[in-house]
């Protein structure tokens, strides 16, 4: 796949990020996210997974998050070949737990749509993980 390097502009970032929202809260890719040969290169703490194409990224993240949630914090950045994204997970399992995660996402993008993606996440915080890093740590900015 050959990509076309040009820096978006605001109104683009805006789209992409806020269609990334949607995808991450519903599990579901709204139509023009995702080039058909995207690329995602996922790293957690200590594993690292690789899929290519919209529907083999949907089931990563399905297998991670099969849970819908929200994304309660976010900031998107142009690069010269896409945009970074910066954002927070809240998410209630089936057993009724309140889970969290931070993640980074570099994407690259092509005619509107990413074409590669590369996350990195915390992992996932269960509510005791939550409530001891409350206790043990002030954080100086939410």
């Amino acid at each position: 796949m050959t990509t076309t390097a040009q820096m978006l502009d605001a109104a683009q970032v805006q789209r992409l990020a806020e269609s990334m929202v949607a995808f991450l809260e519903t599990n579901v890719p709204p139509d023009g996210l995702f080039h058909p040969d995207v690329f995602c290169d996922l790293s957690l703490p200590q594993w690292r997974l690789q899929t290519e194409g919209i529907d083999a990224v949907v089931r990563l993240r399905r297998e991670g998050h099969p849970d819908q949630g929200r994304v309660s914090r976010w900031r998107a950045d142009p690069t010269p070949d896409g945009f970074v994204f910066e954002f927070e997970e809240r998410w209630t399992d089936a057993n009724g737990e309140s889970w969290y995660a931070r993640e980074m996402l570099r994407a690259t993008v092509s005619d509107g749509r990413i074409t590669e993606a590369s996350i990195y996440c915390t992992g996932d915080w269960d509510q005791a993980r939550q409530s001891e890093h409350a206790q043990e740590v002030t954080l100086l900015r939410p």
